[in-house]
Parts: C-alpha cells; sequence; structure tokens
C-alpha cells in the first residue's frame, strides 16, 4: 500500500469513527479500520528470533466484529474548550438527593441523587460529557460499592447507588474528567497514530549493537521503504522498527519502551491538570443509615455457583469486611493456603496479560509456600514465569502478551503473541486460562486493540471448540490511570470493547474495574494486596465452584 492509499485509508477511519450511540453487536457493521491495511508485510524479512509458527492467519476481522468501536459512544462537547473557566469544576459542581431525605433506609434498596455539573464560575452546563465515578462507602465496615451515573446530557446526572449493607454509608462523588478533557482524550485517542514509541534492539555476530525506533505503524518511524516488517503468522499482528545502520532486519533480539510523545498544547494540558482531575466534589449528601431487614445485615450473594457464561449484572458486586461479594454467583474464600492447593491440585493455569495480572501470579507464589518458582532464568519483568506443586501436580504460568509492550528491555525471543500460545494449548477439564488485556493499548486508537481481539477472540472460540471443558477468565482492566497515556477514561472503553468480544463465548469476568474502584483507597492501577486477594479468590471460585 502506497503512502497516499494509507493516508486516504486514515482518512476513511477519521471521518466515520465519530462515536455514534451504542448499538447492539448483532446489528454492527464493518467499517474500515486502518491498522489492517497499514502496510503489506516484507515477505523477505524473517520473523523476529522465536519459535515459527505451524499455520497462518488472514489477520482480517470477522463481520460484525470490526464496527466494535461504535460501542464507543460518548456525548460530545459543542465547541472548541477554549475557554478554560467554562470547563467543568469539581469545586462548584455539587450532587443532592433526589427525594427528601429519610431516617433510614431499606436494606436491598436504591438511593439515588442528581449530579449538577457547573463550570469555574458555578454557572451550570448545558450539556453532558464529564466522567463522574461515584461510590457508597462504609468505612466502619469496610465496605464499598460502585455507583451507576446516568448522564443526562443537559448537565445533569442520574447516580443510582444499591443499598447492599445495614449500617451507616456516605456518598463520595469525584470528578475525574471534565467533559472539555474527554474532548481531549478522545481526540488524541481517535486521530493520534500512538502516543508513545518503543526501542528495538539489534545485534551482530560480533556483539555489537545498534537500537532504532519500532512500533505499530511504518510511518511512525519513517518511510516504509526503510522499514523492518514483522509478522506474526499465527496472528497477523503487524511490527515494525527503522532498518538499522548496518544490521539486518532479522538481528532484532530486544525489545522496550521508548519515549512518550508531547501530544497535547498548554490548553489541553490545563484541562487535564492535577487540581482538576480526580477531585472529590463538596460533600452533598449527609451520612444515611440502612436497617437491618429480617435479622440481615446483608444482601446476599446469589446461591448458584459461578460458572462461565453466567450475565454480568450492575454492580457486579461489592465489598464488606474488606470481601468481594459477588452479585453475579456464589463467590468462595480461598483464606489458607490448603484451600488454593485444594482447588489447583491436577490444574495447569495459564496467565497471559500485563502487569496487573502478574499480580494474581505473585499473590499465589507468596500465599502457597508449596508453590514453588522455577528459575527459567526470567530476569525479565515480562516474563516467563512458571511455579509449581509436583505433589500436587499444580503448574501455574504467567508471561506477558506480545507487541505493543510498554517494558524494560527484554528478550524478543520471550514475547509471545497471545494467539500463538492459545493455538498450542490442547485444553481441558483441567486447564485455566487467564487473559488481560487492555492497559498497553490506550496509547493507540481503538481500531488497534479490536484488531488484537479479533485474533485473541478467533483463538480463543477454537480452544473452546476442540476442548469445552476448558475455563476461560477475562480480567477486566483496573482503574487507576488518570494521563493522556492511560486514563480512566480509556480504561472504560477498553473493557467495553472487552466485554463486547467475549460476549457470545462461554468465558469468566472478573471485573478488576469494580473491584479496584469500591473502596476508599487511592485509585493504583496496581492495586493492594487485599484488591488482589479477592480478584483471585473470584477466578478461584469459577475453577472451584463448589
Amino acid at each position: 500500500m502506497s503512502n497516499k492509499q494509507l493516508q486516504a485509508s486514515t482518512d476513511l477511519f477519521i471521518r466515520q469513527f465519530k462515536w455514534p450511540r451504542i448499538v447492539a453487536v448483532a446489528s454492527v457493521i464493518a467499517m474500515c479500520i486502518f491498522c489492517i491495511g497499514v502496510s503489506r508485510p516484507d515477505r523477505t524479512v524473517p520473523l523476529p528470533p522465536g519459535p515459527r509458527p505451524a499455520h497462518k492467519s488472514s489477520g482480517s476481522l470477522p463481520q460484525g466484529f470490526s464496527g466494535l468501536t461504535h460501542l464507543l459512544h460518548w456525548p460530545l462537547t459543542p465547541g472548541d474548550g477554549g475557554d478554560l473557566l467554562a470547563s467543568t469544576s469539581p469545586q462548584t459542581s455539587t450532587y443532592h438527593l433526589r427525594s427528601p431525605a429519610q431516617t433510614s433506609y431499606a436494606l436491598g434498596g436504591y438511593l439515588e441523587a442528581i449530579i449538577i455539573a457547573r463550570d469555574h464560575q458555578g454557572r451550570p452546563k448545558a450539556h453532558g460529557g464529564d466522567l463522574f465515578r461515584a461510590q457508597l462507602l462504609g468505612p466502619d465496615l469496610k465496605a464499598g460499592v460502585p455507583g451507576d451515573i446516568t448522564d443526562l446530557e443537559n448537565g445533569t446526572y442520574l447516580l443510582t447507588l444499591p443499598l447492599l449493607w445495614a449500617g451507616k454509608a456516605r456518598v463520595r462523588v469525584r470528578l475525574i474528567h471534565s467533559s472539555e478533557a474527554v474532548g481531549v482524550l478522545r481526540g488524541i485517542w481517535r486521530d493520534q497514530w500512538a502516543t508513545v514509541d518503543f526501542t528495538g534492539y539489534f545485534r551482530g555476530p560480533t556483539g555489537y549493537e545498534e537500537t532504532v525506533t519500532c512500533n505499530v505503524n511504518p510511518l511512525l518511524i519513517g518511510e516504509e521503504e526503510g522499514t523492518c516488517h514483522y509478522r506474526d503468522e499465527d496472528s497477523g499482528e503487524l511490527w515494525f522498527c527503522a532498518r538499522p545502520p548496518t544490521l539486518p532486519c532479522d538481528s532484532l533480539v530486544g525489545h522496550s519502551s521508548g519515549r512518550y510523545w508531547n501530544v497535547t498544547t498548554p490548553h489541553e494540558e490545563a484541562l487535564l491538570a492535577r487540581n482538576v482531575t480526580n477531585k472529590t466534589l463538596p460533600q452533598g449528601i449527609p451520612p444515611i443509615w440502612v436497617a437491618q431487614e429480617n435479622n440481615r445485615s446483608l444482601v446476599l450473594s446469589p446461591p448458584q455457583p459461578c460458572h462461565p457464561g453466567i450475565p454480568a449484572p450492575r454492580p457486579s458486586g461489592f465489598y464488606h469486611q474488606n470481601v468481594w461479594h459477588s452479585l453475579s454467583c456464589s463467590g468462595r474464600s480461598f483464606s489458607t493456603a490448603d484451600s488454593i492447593l485444594g482447588c489447583l491440585a491436577g490444574r495447569v493455569v495459564h496467565m497471559m496479560g500485563d502487569s496487573t495480572l502478574r499480580q494474581w501470579w505473585e499473590y499465589l507464589r507468596d500465599a502457597v509456600p508449596a508453590l514453588k518458582p522455577v528459575d527459567l532464568h526470567a530476569t525479565y519483568h515480562t516474563g516467563p514465569l512458571m511455579a509449581v506443586d509436583t505433589a500436587r501436580a499444580i503448574v501455574l504460568h504467567w508471561r506477558a502478551h506480545g507487541w505493543p509492550l510498554r517494558s524494560l528491555r527484554t528478550p524478543v525471543a520471550a514475547l509471545h503473541s497471545v494467539v500463538r500460545e492459545l493455538g498450542g494449548l490442547a485444553g481441558g477439564p483441567h486447564t485455566v486460562v487467564v487473559l488481560s488485556l487492555g492497559a498497553h493499548f490506550t496509547t493507540f486508537p481503538p481500531s488497534i486493540f479490536v484488531q488484537r481481539l479479533a485474533g485473541v477472540r478467533a483463538a480463543v472460540a477454537a480452544l473452546l471448540a476442540r476442548e469445552p471443558r476448558t475455563l476461560v477468565v477475562i480480567k477486566l482492566a483496573n482503574t487507576g490511570y488518570k494521563s493522556v497515556y492511560g486514563s480512566d477514561w480509556f480504561t472504560l472503553q477498553v473493557n467495553r470493547l472487552l466485554r463486547a468480544a467475549f460476549a457470545d463465548l462461554r468465558v469468566a469476568f472478573v471485573d478488576a474495574w469494580e473491584m479496584t474502584s469500591s473502596l476508599a483507597l487511592p485509585d493504583s492501577v496496581h492495586p493492594g494486596r487485599c484488591v488482589v486477594r479477592n480478584e483471585v479468590d473470584f477466578l478461584l471460585s469459577h475453577v472451584c465452584p463448589t
């Protein structure tokens, strides 16, 4: 494809990608995804070092899947947002109960409130698009649940909070990003080919090395004729590096993060500044009291055991005494090493994804002394990692997903695509697969993530077709990021795509978005042990539902 054709394809993508309203997945029509036609792979250039795959894939998106970006509706912000004083302010925005306050509230009911967005001069906003997040918290009970916020697109928002425990509770509302800041993020995500680049390390026979810039698009690193092209034969995933000055393309041995690009103007930086990002609104509702019902102090989890394919309620669960109570199935607690070992006995667990999933592997390694790490010479934080208990026939794997991966220097040979790994699994009742994708794709337009999801979804479908008893678990992305490279707004869109991509497959979801945003804890993309323990317990509740 010539540069002129590539530009025309990209322009078509940008014109079509206007954030229309949500439509049903079944009615989504395929749209132009520029990343598919970025460049024709150079057949004269070999793959980087590593196992050669056994079969090929077209790399194209299935009909009805490529239009998933239509799911990413968000209300538009009128005007150019040039007046900072007209942007939404966390200091002047308010919220109040929708109905008069009551002496006490019924367990299992709902609390409704109205959020009114105002600008820095206190004037009510006339349009929606702000990213608010709300919680109902019970600090004395170590309890918390996320609120559901409906944008009425007129400057007001309906907040609904379920009353799931008896006792004292208080409402907390935060403005994560103003609608004007969201407009900046949306423009960057839609129009920028990338906001970061990467470094490729090439090594000659004598040990001499040369470093160059790499990325998902050849135009991001130079002219197409001056690039090394790499294509994963299993997934069709493409990768490009600038051609080294003297070394050949097949001498690529290492990979690492590169630069974070400056993609904002001073005005846009002001809209995303810390003093207006992730700020708590002034207290608008006094603490409330929720009464017990029939001597019950909690809303109980459903009695059905956890299994793949259960529809996800909103919210998916809540914390009480720092324990996550699922509202989709009867989650179990695995509070001792023996209970974890009993559940995992005879099983092989494959974890593939990012560092938030590596936290699960590390938690199990630390919580269960019988799981002994195996020295795989994995001195790199991208893995692979393995722990085993030979007495109980337990094997626990973790490896990072492939490009694009922001990381310290790591061998290219260790960067296997998830599609390749899934294609090599026989599956079965003793095989557990956990996938975590998203965090490393927020620095690219959504089309890049959609293409990756297409390949992974096809590989998961093939695995379940050849061995339906395989347990596949999808971990949604965590809250925690607040920058142009990884905002929670990006994460919210990524999670929408993840749910839609696997909605019709018999997989289980761990809603890490809600599990990392329900307690009165500082946001962190790498949550503490309490949250990780509950995430792993919910995973094990699917491995051993009874």
